[in-house]
């Protein structure tokens, strides 16, 4: 039996971690500090725990006390799964510092369940320990099996878990399958873990019932296999107008729709994909590479009749969440394709007249792959001559804060005739971080930047005339430094 309960807690610290990471990423984002710190924090936690273990052990092995410890993770997931809401959104404008908040918020919620899970694999081996002959085979036997049992927690809620449940159900979920394993590890432990059980079920109960109310008010924070999308409703902060926002990372919207007119665009930046047109006037099939809430998409079908439209998204999620939520519906000029833009890009043999690149959660969260040299080869070789790439990117232009885009810069123009750039929120200063389209064009010769159209103009008006520094390689696929250029903007 003990082996069976070593099996079960490594299964549980693994999905422990792969849930951690869908806990922190609304308030911390995905990028590859987070991932470090929550890694680190865990490994370390669970080296004390193997610590602290195998000295328990030593003074008193029983099972009780096994069991004791086992019910104390429990309790602890616990207690993470109803307070990481709220906590996390303290710490993040407590702690504006990444690398701070992140470590912080790692220690606090899941420090403690580690420590304690990792006390469990040492003290099984003292129980089991009978002849020194053949310690060396039970460490490794026991050892084995938990490392089976992490991989298979691994693959259970990555695939199966988060995606069906979402992240704090599946806390609960790992709680209670603790507190029913404190009842292997010792049968006269049996009292004590089935109301540790029967209370954890109680927090489930109330967690699903709140999530059920949230879904009745318009509302929804959901986990899909790729994000966790949170929808909210409010009204915009600068009309007052009733509006709809998908996030899936922390410090900004990722797609938006007023609910008054589901047909305009409601964030900014959005609006200059329309440059894309006044670019390709002629354009007849287009590609847009990350579909969001499908708030463009909707919008250049709207006002584009004699276009096709294909789009690339990686979450069937985030789609369902877009029909329902978005106002997305089908049509036949629309085709939608649940794939990697990248992998989308190397197998396509279709052609286009444009395409919109809109892939960034946030400036942290950013696909490294799609930013390469050779994936602007493939974008650039998905479009007909004359054809345009119109890509949204956040950065600033100058200083250490602006690497991100000098690299891009560097990159696209190995693979287009020119780039142009375009600052949305301030045209003239080249430090601020912020929402850059880049227009990336096959043909020579100077660009036609006037238009009849006062709204079209005044964007076209915003290209960033300034010299911009050729300081940095290209990224490629073996090199692309996106991670640290990012963190120019964070560390400031």
């Amino acid at each position: 039996m003990l082996e069976l309960v070593v099996f079960i807690c490594g299964a549980m610290v693994m999905a422990l971690e792969m849930v951690g990471s869908r806990i922190l990423a609304p308030h911390m984002g995905t990028s590859i500090i987070v991932w470090t710190s929550l890694i680190g924090i865990i490994l370390g936690c669970l080296s004390l725990g193997y610590w602290l273990g195998g000295k328990l052990a030593d003074r008193s092995p029983n099972r009780k006390a096994l069991a004791g410890i086992i019910l104390l993770a429990a309790l602890s997931i616990g207690l993470t799964a109803m307070v990481n809401g709220p906590l996390l959104a303290v710490l993040r404008k407590a702690m504006p510092d990444i690398y701070v908040g992140s470590i912080v918020a790692t220690v606090l919620l899941f420090a403690a369940p580690s420590v304690l899970l990792g006390m469990v694999s040492p003290y099984a081996v003292r129980l089991r320990i009978s002849e020194l002959a053949t310690s060396g085979a039970l460490v490794g036997r026991l050892y084995a099996i938990s490392t089976v049992g992490s991989i298979v927690g691994t693959f259970l809620s990555g695939f199966v878990l988060v995606a069906f449940l979402g992240s704090s159900t599946t806390l609960l979920v790992i709680a209670i399958i603790l507190a029913l394993t404190a009842i292997l590890a010792a049968p006269s432990f049996k009292v004590a873990g089935a109301a540790g059980a029967a209370f954890l079920a109680t927090l489930l109960m109330l967690s699903l019932s709140a999530r059920a109310g949230l879904d009745e008010a318009g509302l929804a924070d959901v986990d899909t296999r790729y994000n966790r999308i949170r929808v909210t409703t409010g009204h915009d902060a600068i009309t007052g107008r009733p509006i709809r926002a998908m996030t899936t990372n922390p410090g900004g919207t990722q797609s938006a729709m007023f609910l008054d007119d589901t047909l305009e665009l409601a964030l900014r930046y959005t609006k200059f994909f329309d440059m894309g047109r006044h670019f390709v006037p002629h354009a007849r099939q287009a590609l847009m590479l990350g579909g969001g809430a499908y708030s463009y998409p909707r919008h250049l079908l709207a006002q584009n009749p004699d276009i096709k439209l294909d789009v690339v998204e990686l979450d069937p999620g985030m789609t369902a969440l877009a029909r329902r939520w978005f106002d997305l519906h089908d049509d036949p000029r629309l085709r939608i394709v649940h794939e990697d833009a990248r992998t989308f890009l190397q197998r396509t043999e279709k052609k286009y007249d444009l395409a919109f690149v809109d892939v960034f959660n946030s400036h942290y969260a950013i696909p490294f792959h799609l930013a390469t040299l050779e994936a602007a080869q493939s974008l650039r070789a998905s479009l007909h001559d004359g054809g345009a790439a119109v890509i949204n990117t956040i950065s600033a232009i100058e200083g250490r804060p602006g690497q991100l885009l000098r690299a891009q810069l560097a990159t696209l123009r190995q693979a287009f005739t020119q780039v142009l750039v375009f600052p949305v929120r301030s045209p003239y200063s080249g430090e601020t971080v912020q929402n850059l389209i880049l227009v990336a064009l096959t043909t020579a010769g100077e660009p036609d930047l006037t238009s009849a159209d006062p709204a079209m103009q005044a964007m076209l008006d915003q290209r960033w005339t300034r010299p911009i520094p050729e300081d940095l390689p290209p990224l490629t696929d073996e090199y692309a430094p996106v991670d640290r250029y990012a963190l120019g903007m964070v560390l400031r």
